[in-house]
């Protein structure tokens, strides 16, 4: 399999197109704590939306102890209208106890609102380690490429760190939600314009 050349080619065509909104925040030189609420905040959501519920808390908080100022109603007045921002808002203020926030994977996952797809965005994101962060369109292009034959991420995420050699994992999932985004949608993918449409299988799940 052409990696190589696929990550080559994404890479370039990434550079003239926006960021992911997590990536996006950790750009713009937010710190950690806030860039794990932005990945708590942007599952299940647009990242329009998630950029705009981010920059209306962050006005409020710094971090993680701030949220202990604010009621549960006052942080879902502030992310909404994020996907299920009721649920959230209470994670978040639990998530204001934790003192320090872990730096490995078992750990982060056992903290409210933080499932293997948040706590590998933020290993990747804040501490620049090897994760595969598997969400929707990372799972949906896998298996249209014809790399992975899985019915769910996580299974995904098992089979991509079988066959994807280490130096793609941290790349793979901004690269992919942005060609998720704008070319490889669910339905009607833009396949005429896609600058790796002639090593994909177009396998439709």
């Amino acid at each position: 399999m052409g990696y190589e050349k696929i990550f080559e080619k994404l890479k370039k065509w990434y550079e003239g197109v926006d960021a992911p909104v997590v990536w996006l925040i950790k750009f713009q030189g937010s710190n950690p704590e806030k860039v794990l609420v932005s990945a708590i905040l942007s599952t299940r959501t647009k990242d329009e939306t998630t950029l705009a519920a981010s920059e209306k808390l962050f006005k409020k908080i710094n971090g993680l102890i701030d949220l202990r100022k604010l009621s549960i109603k006052e942080i879902e007045r502030l992310i909404y209208p994020v996907g299920f921002y009721r649920t959230k808002a209470k994670h978040l203020k639990e998530l204001s106890k934790i003192g320090k926030v872990p730096d490995n994977f078992d750990e982060l996952i056992k903290l409210p609102g933080v499932g293997r797809k948040v706590a590998s965005l933020y290993l990747t994101v804040v501490h620049n380690k090897d994760e595969i962060c598997v969400d929707t369109h990372v799972h949906r292009i896998s298996n249209r490429l014809g790399w992975v034959k899985s019915e769910n991420p996580l299974g995904t995420e098992k089979a991509l760190k079988l066959i994807l050699p280490k130096n793609y994992w941290k790349s793979i999932n901004y690269l992919f939600v942005a060609l998720g985004q704008k070319i490889c949608t669910p339905r009607t993918p833009k396949c005429s314009v896609c600058v790796i449409n002639k090593y994909c299988k177009k396998v439709f799940i």
